[in-house]
């Protein structure tokens, strides 16, 4: 199938998995996950009507954000070391993965020297993976309140990466406690985080049906990546 007619087919399934949890289609946004795939195949993707895009290395950021059209959006989803918070600041709209207070910080700072405004999401380790970035629930909550006077950095919600599974049930736990964090985050920090970015190609339905707000798909859209 040709990538418009993916795009076509996945957002069928986000809007199907909207209609199960009795959701508005429109809660849900599609983060087209472009990394490893060149300008040519993205530019399918956008000739088909994408707008927003998910890429995990500074690198690949700066060779496709100036390379395509003003329009777009880019998220940065991946892990971000803080020596690259200024080369990534220009380049998108929301950080994915701040996975603790000092590098939140330090965006802040960053985006203050350079006149930006950029928002971003907490990564939290909700399945407590070790080999997974992110906070602990609770050092999210503490991150949650601390961060939220902050100036430059607006923090829009939470993010999470579990552990892949082939069976999508089996990580449904992990999206509805995330889903609880951010609740309890609001209700009991008076901080408004209204994004959960959490699902990606094998598991997004499930993860709608559990509140997602920015879902992450890059391989049901553009096929399997080759990393050789």
């Amino acid at each position: 199938m040709s990538i418009a007619e993916n795009l076509q087919r996945v957002q069928q399934t986000i809007a199907d998995a909207a209609k199960k949890a009795r959701r508005p289609t429109d809660e849900i946004s599609l983060v087209a996950v472009s990394k490893t795939w060149p300008i040519e195949v993205i530019q399918e993707a956008v000739d088909a009507g994408h707008r927003v895009f998910g890429e995990n290395k500074v690198q690949e950021l700066k060779q496709k954000v100036p390379a395509m059209a003003d329009d777009l959006q880019w998220h940065a989803i991946g892990h971000l070391q803080k020596n690259k918070v200024r080369k990534v600041l220009p380049l998108c709209t929301m950080i994915h993965s701040i996975d603790s207070v000092a590098l939140a910080e330090r965006i802040d700072r960053i985006a203050g020297e350079d006149g930006l405004k950029i928002q971003g999401l907490l990564q939290v380790n909700i399945a407590e993976d070790d080999t997974k970035f992110g906070l602990t629930a609770e050092e999210a909550k503490v991150a949650a309140e601390k961060l939220s006077g902050l100036s430059n950095l607006q923090i829009r919600g939470l993010m999470t990466v579990p552990a892949f599974d082939p069976e999508p049930e089996n990580v449904r736990p992990h999206f509805a406690r995330l889903r609880e964090l951010r609740d309890d985050i609001e209700a009991n920090f008076g901080a408004s985080i209204p994004h959960l970015s959490m699902g990606m190609s094998h598991d997004f339905p499930v993860a709608i049906e559990e509140g997602a707000t920015l879902v992450r798909v890059g391989s049901s859209i553009f096929g399997k990546r080759d990393y050789t």
